[in-house]
């Protein structure tokens, strides 16, 4: 039945979109391919046409709102972001024609050699996304101390407690809420920007030599300054030695100062926001993995935890307030999680008791 649905609504999308062809173009239809489906109900595919493609979307909507995707579409493409083009949409019906970005993720792309140039470029084009002004149709939410909050409660709702199967005393509970609570505080001190949300090589297609495109943007908020900054730098599908990505953090707090989009914030002051940012997010990402798994049955993610919580330990241990977190995770935490996967050893040996 599923199957049936899903041909059927396939179907109407091609005649939708020829129908948009058609009527404003001088193209021929030629070749109706699926590209993928995302972690949402969405499905993308490619309409070859006389004159190039374009990138047609099913969005059923019933199951997706769209109505964001375009508007934070339109604003970062008229802001100079190199967005897909929104060419036409149909919110009852749940279609949407986009220009065609390419296959060419940045993730396989990334070697010793590259990695700087294009790491260089991701930061530009991030610079570009921050001083984006909010879609006149769309408020962007806040990402708030509350929202902070909640997602971090899920390294203690699903990786804790239903991954590890570890229940917490009064007093563990209130060591990991408090520090929680404490990095929520420090995150929300710093500038306020256009944030993405996911801006990782996942993300990022390499369209030319010079030239980055930015996809998977719908989820967008108001927040930190550095929260994009972590996700491209501390990547949870790809490591980099921590020198390089200090140097990076630099080098994007100076191109920020450059473009007038931050006041005077010394090197070290920046890079605790960066590891700040970065120690919610990861506590967020572990609980997520461990979700994903427990609840979705994607269990491929269990294999991007070790990196994560590497990640993770590595931010909290430098900083005085979050120590005792960081001693509590690596005596308590750490010998449980080993022993339900001894392959992350390796990874998390500096960390083990």
């Amino acid at each position: 039945m599923e199957h049936c649905k899903q041909e059927s609504r396939r179907q109407a999308l091609y005649v939708w979109a020829v129908n948009y062809l058609t009527l404003h173009t001088n193209y021929q239809a030629q070749d109706f391919s699926i590209v993928s489906g995302d972690a949402s109900f969405r499905r993308y595919f490619r309409l070859h046409h006389t004159g190039g493609s374009y990138i047609a979307v099913d969005a059923p909507p019933d199951k997706e709102n769209s109505r964001p995707f375009v508007a934070i579409a339109q604003a970062l493409y008229a802001h100079g972001v190199h967005v897909p083009q929104v060419i036409s949409y149909d919110f009852e019906l749940g279609f949407m024609l986009l220009s065609d970005l390419g296959d060419t993720l940045l993730r396989p792309c990334l070697t010793d050699d590259s990695v700087n140039d294009l790491y260089q470029q991701a930061m530009r084009e991030l610079v570009t996304i921050q001083s984006c002004p909010s879609p006149v149709d769309y408020a962007l939410p806040p990402y708030d101390s509350t929202r902070l909050m909640t997602e971090m409660a899920l390294l203690k709702d699903w990786f804790i407690a239903q991954y590890l199967n570890i229940t917490l005393s009064a007093q563990e509970t209130q060591l990991l809420d408090n520090t929680c609570q404490h990095i929520a505080d420090e995150v929300a001190k710093q500038p306020n920007v256009f944030v993405h949300r996911d801006y990782h090589s996942r993300n990022l297609m390499i369209i030319d030599a010079n030239t980055l495109g930015v996809i998977d943007f719908q989820d967008a908020v108001t927040g930190a300054i550095t929260y994009d900054l972590v996700s491209l730098l501390r990547d949870a599908y790809v490591e980099w030695p921590q020198a390089r990505v200090v140097a990076w953090v630099e080098d994007f707090r100076q191109l920020l100062q450059q473009h007038g989009q931050i006041a005077q914030v010394d090197a070290a002051q920046f890079l605790q926001w960066f590891d700040y940012m970065g120690a919610q997010r990861h506590l967020k990402v572990v609980g997520i993995f461990a979700r994903l798994s427990l609840r979705d049955g994607k269990h491929g993610y269990l294999n991007d935890i070790p990196l994560v919580f590497k990640y993770l330990l590595n931010e909290l241990k430098d900083y005085a307030p979050l120590q005792p977190l960081y001693q509590w995770l690596c005596e308590r935490i750490v010998p449980v999680y080993l022993i339900k996967n001894p392959t992350a050893t390796a990874m998390l040996e500096a960390h083990s008791v």
